[in-house]
């Protein structure tokens, strides 16, 4: 069981990107044209052992407003805008097919939104069957899907099942009704565990809940209940967030009030106390906010450092190229990242011009794939071996990362990490504060070119 330090907690609370890719977001810039990923895409088809693929699909309907929503998603009932997404998603699906080896594997999918379950099951049975026929999927690929229970039939289920998916995540957030009027979530705990049921029924392989700490009215004790009952449910993954209150770029954030909220102290004693509850009942402390039972393959790559981290968080596949499409959904080749447009009069307008809606990206250089393996060698494996870097990339590790490693002996002494001459190996400790632990080897950081404005880091 992990034992948390709130001293420590407190001391490195500071804004820092997630690294859910390197660079971040905010770096992707408009004078990256779809012609750049296009070509790019090409370039991938050539030479030897190509990677496989990984899908993603952005569904961003809801039916309701989450009031704590950090996603990109749209609210509406109507219909026939759905339909019309879904007939651009599959023009889009053409589009990108046509600029594939028609062999290459895929051995991810993913649909996340928004709520992709907003679909109605003929809908899901529409889509499911359309990517199926047009890629090449691995015997064994591993298919997930974001749902949710407010709005969801076993029919729902039994199309995603029928069309290979074998994980599902959803969300929980909080079990306590005062914290799920706050939010505008009204989720009983009965429809929870009936969609449980349903998922174990059907045969999906994992199921993911999610909670999130820092709403209106949380407690330590009414946090704790929400812990008991997701344990008690007992889900393969737990994934528990931290509420991000940011109302200046997500306006209907202001609908929660400010003084609704936790104060840091209690909420950094719901973190401390949610690590040390979840590890206690046997999880396994993946990194960030992702917890898994030792047997889950998120633990055991964990444990044979192959773990890989990006846009969707942690993942067991890594060296594939992610191919994401719909509004505003980033795709991630080995060198480039390309972001679709954000609106669907936009994304529509490129399609409808035989364009790949590509909006803005990025094209890494030689210093930023160096750094970006550094960065996720450390999300991933809690360490990092010199040699195998310098290696790798034919750099004397400790004069190209000088400022970094001088910034972690303050770490060192706090008992984050250790630091030899050939190695960094991260505490228990440091695990829970690796963003804090990575950012001293983010080149735009060390630059002072990196002006974003970031979660805070606990």
């Amino acid at each position: 069981m992990f034992e948390v330090d709130l001293k420590k907690f407190k001391k490195y609370d500071k804004p820092g990107p997630r690294y859910t890719s390197y660079p971040t977001a905010p770096h992707f810039n408009e004078s990256f044209k779809h012609e750049e990923f296009l070509d790019e895409i090409i370039k991938t088809n050539y030479g030897e052992g190509l990677p496989d693929l990984s899908l993603y699909f952005h569904l961003p309907f809801c039916d309701t407003l989450c009031y704590f929503c950090g996603c990109n998603m749209i609210i509406t009932r109507n219909r026939d805008r759905v339909k019309e997404y879904i007939k651009y998603l599959k023009k889009e699906i053409d589009m990108v097919r046509t600029y594939l080896l028609a062999d290459r594997k895929v051995t991810q999918l993913h649909w996340g939104g928004g709520t992709p379950t907003h679909l109605k099951p003929e809908e899901i049975d529409e889509l499911g069957s359309f990517i199926k026929a047009s890629f090449n999927f691995d015997d064994n690929s591993e298919n997930g899907c974001e749902i949710d229970p407010r709005e969801l039939t076993r029919q729902h289920l039994e199309a995603l099942r029928s069309n290979g998916f074998n994980r599902i995540s959803m969300g929980v957030q909080d079990f306590n009704e005062k914290v799920q009027k706050a939010t505008n979530r009204i989720q009983p705990e009965d429809i929870t565990r009936q969609t449980v049921q349903w998922v174990r029924e059907l045969g999906f392989s994992s199921i993911n809940l999610d909670l999130m700490y820092g709403l209106p009215f949380q407690t330590l004790e009414t946090f704790e209940e929400t812990l008991d009952k997701t344990i008690d449910i007992s889900p393969d993954r737990i994934a528990v967030f931290n509420y991000a209150h940011v109302p200046w770029l997500k306006k209907h954030m202001s609908l929660i009030h400010p003084e609704d909220l936790p104060v840091p102290e209690v909420k950094l004693n719901i973190l401390k106390m949610t690590i040390e509850k979840l590890t206690g009942a046997g999880y396994v402390f993946i990194g960030m906010d992702h917890f898994a039972k030792p047997d889950d393959e998120l633990a055991i790559a964990l444990k044979e450092k192959k773990l890989y981290r990006n846009f969707q968080g942690y993942s067991t596949h890594s060296g594939t190229d992610l191919y994401a499409m719909g509004v505003t959904a980033i795709s991630q080749l080995q060198k480039v990242y390309a972001q679709n447009y954000k609106t669907e009069k936009e994304y529509f307008h490129a399609i409808d011009n035989e364009i790949l809606p590509a909006a803005k990206g990025y094209r890494l250089n030689e210093d930023d794939i160096l750094r970006r393996d550094v960065v996720m060698k450390l999300m991933c494996n809690f360490g990092l071996d010199f040699k195998t870097i310098e290696d790798k990339y034919k750099i004397n590790f400790k004069e190209y990362f000088a400022w970094g490693l001088n910034n972690l002996k303050e770490m060192e002494q706090d008992e984050l990490l250790t630091l030899s001459d050939d190695k960094i190996e991260v505490t228990q400790m440091g695990k829970l504060l690796i963003r804090n632990i990575a950012m001293n080897f983010d080149g735009y950081i060390e630059r002072k070119e990196d002006t974003a404005k970031y979660s805070r880091t606990v």
